[in-house]
Parts: structure tokens; C-alpha cells; sequence
């Protein structure tokens, strides 16, 4: 017996409309949600896990020119979603307001029925929400920018062609390259494809970068003109070494106390966690904090990745990023008592040879060393 959109809507509006009763909201408010999402899903003709912000965007004002109206089908369609998301049954929060870069380059309609399932897919297999984002904006990108070209018909010579064009980092360069790999692979698993065009493509090399961690002074002064939830991000991200998005999900929780010695889960890039030791200042500063999430927000309940680097950037130096506090963590790290290794635990790190770019050796060391052999 098939599954449809219309069973799957059904079984997420009942649990939602139990969610919100078991929240106590008004049951006259309740009715109204779920009268206004039955009418969504009525004729939306999809399931709602792939909805996007464009079909909500498309059925709004082809519904209704009331802007009263209009207004109260959003806001359920909006509860609907972050409850949903919340509840870990979606990973992405579709009634979200998109940037202004991606409302005013939609991804083009021949190209969203595979990224859909794509998306679906990556979903499928437990990716995290954040490595789904990413992965999917760079495929979005290449859809954007190749927008009469049919998904499935791409040859080698399209990819190579889209990528000689783009000054990339190499970083960037190797993350749009797995992307296109990764994509075109599902799309040959899935029977979709014979064979995959960027099976192909040439490895990109690593490039090579000089550390570059934030000066103390810059960090002492971003730490002075500081709000109290600008200073959290900023010790986090400087003694504790964490990466922006590992900042934003910093919860209450992930504090523990395991036998009198204090640590903190960091959930790290592609869901993998770590334990990091805290200092006696940095536990007093997070058990200070309200219950949840350290910093609160409109993403998922806690602040953005984007945002809170913005926040921090601002208090630095031009050029000076909230990324540059990470390496400024392993620089002072690596300094106590040169233990590459465990430097790379700290920083969640999956190699060495990645914990090398984040540690400047101070010229001083360099040259006692040199002196030491001309002597």
C-alpha cells in the first residue's frame, strides 16, 4: 500500500494539532491552525517535507490579496514548520524567510525535482541539518548558474567549463567538486543516469595557508565593547576554540560536571561531538547563563552561524574574523607544550595535517631554533 502526500499530511497534522494542544494554546487557536494547514495541503499537491519556501511564497498570493488573510495563513503554516522542525521531522524550516540573494535567484523550476529528492536523500542517510544546507547551496549555485541546462543532462565538459570559470579558494574549489560528485553518484544509485559526468573531474589540491589566529590586543578589545552575549561567543570561539556554528549550539545541557571536573559536548561538523575541559572562569560563565540554548534565537532556538560571526567580526579588526579566534586557540594551545595531537582533539579535527594551518609558530621559536644550530 503507497504511502501518498495526502497520508502524510494527515499523520503530521494530527501529531502537530496533539503537539499544540499539549502545549495548552487556545483551542479556537488550535482549530484555526489546523483548518488553515488542511487547505494548504489540500492543494499544495505534495508532501510536506518538500515544500518549499517558494510553494508557500506561490500558494499565499494565489490564494488570497487580503493582507489580514494572508497574514494569519502564514503564521500557521509558520507554527506548522517550527514545529516540525523542532521535532526533529524535517530538517529544514521551509516558512523561513530565505536570504535576499536566494529570493531574488530562485533555483530554476527544471533543476527542483531532483534537488528535492536529493535533498531527500542526503536527509535519508542522517547528514546533519547544517551539512545539508551547505551541500545543497552549492549545488543550488551550480543550478543558478546553469539554469537552462537540465539537471541529467550535464556533461563532463559543462562541469569543467562552470568550475575554470569561479576564483575559488582551493577549499572552495574541493567543496563544490564533492558536491557535483556526490550528486551525479545518487544520481546513478538511484538509476536516474548511466553514468556520472563529475566521476571525473580532477582532484583539487589543498592550498596552503599561513595561520592566522587574532592578536591578543584585538582580542582584548573585542572583549571590552563586548554585550554579555557577544563576550560568551567570543570566549568560546578564543579559549575554547569553536567553530561559529559549534557556538550557536552551545545548550545548557551539554554542560557536565563528571566528578567534580567540568566539560562541555560540542557538536561538531558532520554530527560528530567532542568533550572539551573547562576552565573554572569558563564554567562560572556558562552555568551563569539561563537554561537552553547560551545564545537564543530565531534558528532552530538558537542564534545563527551567520549572525553571530557577524557579530563577532564587527568588534574585530577588518579582515579579522570570528575564525580567527579558532586560531588563535590552537596557536596558545600548540605553545604550551607542542603536542600537535592533542591540539587536534581540541578542535575536532579529523587530521593532523588540518591542525598545522590553525598553529603560528612564533618567529622567536623559530629563531632560537636556527641560532641553536649555528652554534
Amino acid at each position: 500500500m503507497t504511502y501518498t502526500s495526502e497520508d502524510r499530511w494527515s499523520d503530521a497534522i494530527a501529531a502537530f494539532a496533539t503537539a499544540q494542544r499539549a502545549a495548552r494554546y487556545a483551542e479556537g487557536t488550535v482549530e484555526t491552525r489546523l483548518k488553515h494547514l488542511t487547505r494548504f495541503a489540500d492543494s499544495i499537491g505534495m508532501s510536506p517535507w518538500r515544500v518549499t519556501y517558494e510553494d508557500i511564497r506561490g500558494w499565499l498570493d494565489r490564494t488570497t490579496s487580503n493582507r489580514s488573510t494572508m497574514l494569519s495563513l502564514r503564521t500557521s503554516i509558520r507554527a506548522f514548520y517550527r514545529w516540525a522542525t523542532a521535532s526533529g521531522r524535517t530538517v529544514d524550516d521551509p516558512s523561513a524567510e530565505p536570504s535576499y540573494v536566494t529570493q531574488q535567484t530562485p533555483v530554476p523550476e527544471a533543476w527542483r525535482p531532483e534537488l528535492d529528492a536529493f535533498r531527500a536523500y542526503l536527509r535519508s542517510i542522517g547528514l546533519p541539518r547544517t551539512t545539508v544546507s551547505v551541500r545543497m547551496a552549492q549545488l543550488n549555485r551550480f543550478a543558478r548558474d546553469n539554469a537552462s541546462l537540465a539537471p541529467l543532462d550535464a556533461t563532463f565538459d559543462d562541469l569543467i567549463e562552470w568550475m575554470s570559470g569561479k576564483r575559488w579558494s582551493p577549499e572552495t574549489r574541493r567543496a563544490h567538486r564533492s558536491a557535483l560528485r556526490t550528486f551525479y553518484a545518487w544520481a546513478v544509485e538511484s538509476g536516474r543516469i548511466e553514468s556520472s559526468p563529475a566521476a571525473k573531474l580532477p582532484v583539487v589540491r589543498r592550498g596552503t595557508h599561513l595561520p592566522r589566529p587574532a592578536l591578543e590586543e584585538e582580542y582584548k578589545k573585542a572583549l571590552a565593547f563586548s554585550s554579555p552575549r557577544e563576550r560568551v561567543a567570543l570566549v568560546l570561539a578564543a579559549e575554547l576554540g569553536l567553530r561559529r556554528m559549534e557556538v550557536a549550539q552551545v545548550h545548557s545541557k551539554d554542560l557536565m560536571n563528571r566528578n567534580g571536573e567540568w566539560t562541555l559536548t560540542v557538536h561538531g561538523k558532520g554530527a560528530h561531538q567532542r568533550y572539551l575541559p573547562l576552565a573554572p572562569n569558563h564554567v562560572t560563565m556558562l552555568r551563569a547563563l539561563p537554561g537552553g540554548y547560551v545564545l537564543p534565537g530565531q534558528d532552530h532556538g538558537h542564534i545563527s552561524p551567520g549572525h553571530i560571526g557577524k557579530l563577532i567580526s564587527r568588534l574585530l579588526p577588518a579582515g579579522v574574523t570570528m575564525h580567527a579566534l579558532r586560531h588563535r586557540f590552537a596557536t596558545r594551545i600548540y605553545a604550551v607544550d607542542r603536542d600537535v595531537f592533542a591540539v587536534q582533539q581540541l578542535l575536532g579535527h579529523a587530521s593532523p595535517a588540518t591542525t598545522q594551518v590553525y598553529v603560528r609558530i612564533e618567529e622567536g621559536s623559530m629563531r632560537r631554533l636556527v641560532d641553536a644550530v649555528a652554534s
